[in-house]
């Protein structure tokens, strides 16, 4: 039970007002969370999978299960928190191989973004550039390598916190852990990647 203060934080989110408004039957609302957040989803399903089609498939599904949840939604968390909770665990099924592609139409997203650039952005924010200077192309399959080389759950958490900014609190919700529990991940994941990266140095 989330208590009124809780709630009214979240009240004070504008995309749980959108969301609101989806549940209420405005079509144009829901249009417009698919164009705030298609992006996103895309790119966070295209770390995971390295498949653009499989990335856009997915991010679609995720789509889908919010307006077929729209009359039992309640704003219990961040609408980013909520939707990436739906994210996760469809990447999850997926991974079992449980997940049927659907087609739905969807507002057109922009292509820009920017998947290499981030894949490289991964290891400059985390402290984890090599001394020796590789150049973008390099770094960019470097790094795809060495995030491919973590548990599921690691890559989960460091897309989260690296490229979506999430708190240990938020990628704790999303991925129903503890923040401890976040924490010791993204710890044992920094130590892989540089273990990875530095084979490159």
């Amino acid at each position: 039970m989330v208590s009124q203060s809780l709630r009214n934080q979240y009240l004070a989110d504008p995309d749980v007002q959108l969301m609101l408004r989806v549940a209420a039957g405005d079509h144009t609302a829901f249009e417009e969370l698919v164009v705030r957040y298609q992006d996103r989803l895309v790119g966070f399903y295209f770390h995971l999978f390295h498949d653009r089609p499989v990335a856009e498939d997915m991010a679609q599904e995720t789509f889908l299960r919010v307006y077929r949840s729209r009359e039992r939604y309640e704003p219990t968390a961040k609408f980013s928190t909520w939707l990436f909770r739906i994210a996760n665990n469809l990447a999850s099924n997926q991974k079992r191989g449980t997940v049927r592609r659907r087609e739905i139409s969807l507002a057109s997203g922009s292509d820009a973004y920017e998947f290499h650039r981030n894949e490289t952005n991964l290891a400059e924010k985390s402290a984890l550039m090599p001394t020796r200077q590789l150049d973008a192309l390099e770094m960019r399959d470097v790094v795809r390598l060495a995030i491919e080389e973590l548990s599921e759950r690691q890559r989960t958490a460091v897309i989260l916190h690296k490229f979506e900014e999430m708190s240990y609190e938020e990628i704790g919700e999303v991925m129903g852990l503890g923040v401890v529990a976040v924490k010791s991940l993204l710890s044992r994941a920094r130590v892989r990647l540089k273990e990875v990266l530095e084979r490159f140095v």
